[in-house]
């Protein structure tokens, strides 16, 4: 009796690399049954930015196009952007701690499509919690012209993409029971760093620029007419080689992490 051999190289490898919407959607389940996440998410930015924006002389003191309270509610929104995203893309120093990631090396998933959905996943938190920043600025006072509000907003959320991909980053390098201890002061000082909350000048300006957070800050208060062009241009460069360097370094660990099965 013969036995028929099933020839490799005619298996046929998923597209996309085994990025599914299915996988999607199961990861953002797991992501929105995550209590304490979503309350530092979507809760605290907009507590802080009514705390620290609604003062009477900041929604009569004007800033650029804006008032001083727009001002405040975008670098909240920017914070809680970093918070979720990072947080979200965090999440994967859990499954290494279960051995998750191990198994999905046993799969045709490839490391680009794995850290693809990630982000897609810290992305949608980010979203969130931007509209929850916005919706409450809207309300108690900030002042932007339509278009601004609408810059300001998605620019706010698309630049947060590079803290998604630095939540995996430190996910895959830090062990689960240490990452969000470290990452919560660490994303409170790059804030500060990177001159999110309080415009940087002298020295102090020429410093930040090398922070992520400059790049995400700056860019989104672009639409106020504060930012000149050539500023503009250090930002995109900021932003795009900090989002490449991890992005590459996540993909990069999470097959080192992953090489054992």
């Amino acid at each position: 009796m013969s036995v028929t051999t099933a020839d490799p190289s005619a298996r046929r490898l998923p597209a996309a690399g085994g990025f599914s919407l299915g996988f999607l959607a199961l990861e953002l389940r797991r992501m929105l049954r995550n209590k304490r996440t979503l309350i530092f998410t979507l809760v605290m930015p907009p507590v802080f930015f009514v705390i620290f924006g609604i003062q009477s002389d900041f929604r009569t003191q004007t800033y650029g196009s804006g008032n001083v309270t727009a001002y405040v509610m975008i670098s909240m929104a920017v914070y809680g952007a970093m918070l979720a995203t990072t947080s979200g893309g965090a999440m994967v120093s859990i499954e290494r701690a279960l051995g998750w990631s191990r198994q999905l090396r046993l799969t045709p998933l490839r490391p680009i499509a794995y850290v693809a959905t990630k982000i897609a996943v810290a992305m949608t938190l980010g979203l969130a919690s931007v509209a929850v920043v916005f919706v409450v600025g809207g309300v108690v006072g900030a002042h932007l012209p339509a278009a601004a509000w609408v810059g300001c907003f998605l620019l706010a959320w698309l630049g947060s993409l590079v803290f998604a991909a630095f939540g995996l980053f430190m996910g895959y390098l830090l062990p689960s029971e240490n990452v969000m201890q470290i990452i919560g002061p660490g994303l409170a000082v790059l804030a500060f760093a990177g001159g999110l909350f309080v415009p940087p000048s002298g020295w102090f300006e020429t410093v930040s620029k090398f922070f992520p957070t400059y790049g995400v800050a700056a860019l989104a208060r672009s639409p106020l007419g504060e930012i000149g062009g050539g500023t503009l241009a250090v930002a995109l460069v900021n932003l795009v080689l900090w989002a490449t360097v991890f992005v590459v370094g996540a993909a990069v660990l999470f097959r080192r992490d992953t090489a054992r099965v």
